[in-house]
């Protein structure tokens, strides 16, 4: 059986989109077929003996495209056609060598740290060599591929965004127990679950916050997730005098994550671009799973944020950079739960028609098993997500 190995910093137990989404696409190929070469992290060990595929572990939890690492994912590819790398920078400078060691295929995944490597002249020229050494070159929607394009080859590029599994993210997932645990009871929430980190915004919720209770008193904010920023943001709400209507719950199993969501009246993660376009959101798979979850979306303008929402229909864009802007949308919101909910609902029919992980998984096995000289897709007029088939051009 020709194997795919699947090379990535970015893999559980560790937290995050970009792990989500690796480990998805794993997962939904046939599991001896699979092998996944990533770093240690804590709890690896009970994660990994989970899997119904074999997981090698790096024995540090970082790695970069060194001798080692190149001689262990060599050893690894010898019996793998493609190898797939969960972001193309750095490890896919590894191609070569993999490459003289028999793979044959080499897919790159990108989101948004490579549109960031685009924007600086020495970490451009690795992301051309990257680019020129890959068969395939994933992008997330529109704003992930413009800053790609100038740099690799056109028929190289196809899309590819995260999938949502809308078995398991769907309105009713159980949050009502989280409302009832947390003393929430009926009044109106908006959640935000992300890692607290000033990009993702959450100090612009706790800022725009007293906005919104002074004309939604009963309001609570949920901030679900944990993260380097979260002493800082419990200090600012403190002197606020936000009290029991600002929640903070930590890190949560992702097991857990739905009914989080599902407490949600409305889920809000006002992301802002950061130095100079550095720091930037490559499309923000928790818009979607909010969405799925049936809650409508208050999304930040940064790189492909927008991509993840339909503003006006499933959600509303904003500056995150204001709090004042932030502050007016979730009102809106609030105020008129009838608006609310049919945004909710026209978010999750949307999710059901181009998110679902069964059109993600169709697309990226179509990518494995497609011809090196294939063609890659065109854009179409619009930067709109369809993440599952046809034309590639939205987190």
């Amino acid at each position: 059986m020709d194997r795919t190995l699947f090379v990535t910093n970015d893999f559980p137990p560790r937290a995050g989109g970009i792990q989500a989404f690796v480990h998805g696409l794993a997962s939904r190929l046939d599991p001896a077929s699979v092998v996944v070469y990533a770093p240690r992290w804590k709890g690896c060990e009970a994660f990994d003996a989970r899997q119904p595929y074999e997981v090698v572990r790096h024995p540090t939890s970082l790695m970069l495209p060194t001798r080692r690492v190149a001689r262990r994912a060599a050893e690894l590819a010898r019996d793998c056609g493609t190898v797939v790398f969960g972001a193309a920078a750095p490890l896919g400078l590894l191609a070569p060598a993999l490459r003289d060691d028999g793979a044959r295929r080499m897919v790159m995944l990108t989101h948004g740290h490579e549109a960031s490597w685009a924007r600086l002249p020495i970490a451009r020229d690795l992301l051309r060599r990257i680019g020129e050494s890959a068969d395939v070159v994933t992008y997330l929607g529109g704003y992930t591929r413009r800053h790609l394009a100038p740099h690799i080859a056109a028929t190289k590029l196809v899309r590819l965004a995260p999938g949502v599994d809308t078995s398991v993210f769907h309105p009713g997932a159980g949050g009502a127990l989280i409302r009832r645990s947390l003393g929430l009871g009926a009044r109106p929430v908006v959640v935000c679950v992300s890692r607290l980190v000033p990009r993702k915004g959450q100090d612009t919720l706790v800022r725009a916050w007293p906005l919104v209770r002074a004309r939604v008193p009963d309001a609570a904010l949920l901030l679900v997730g944990g993260g380097p920023s979260r002493d800082a943001l419990r200090r600012v709400a403190a002197r606020s005098g936000l009290g029991g209507s600002v929640l903070f719950t930590g890190s949560v199993p992702w097991s857990a994550l739905p009914s989080y969501y599902d407490a949600g009246d409305v889920f809000a993660m006002p992301c802002r671009t950061r130095m100079g376009g550095l720091d930037v959101e490559g499309l923000g798979i928790v818009y979607l799973e909010a969405s799925a979850t049936g809650l409508p979306v208050v999304a930040g303008a940064s790189g492909g944020a927008p991509d993840a929402v339909r503003h006006g229909e499933t959600g509303l864009v904003v500056d995150g950079t204001s709090h004042e802007e932030v502050a007016d949308a979730l009102v809106e919101l609030l105020r008129d739960p009838a608006r609310a909910r049919v945004m909710g609902e026209r978010g999750r029919t949307w999710i059901e028609e181009e998110w679902r992980w069964d059109l993600v998984a169709a697309r990226f096995s179509a990518l494995l098993a497609a011809d090196r000289t294939e063609e890659g897709p065109a854009d179409p007029p619009r930067d709109r997500a369809i993440p599952g088939g046809g034309q590639s051009d939205p987190p």
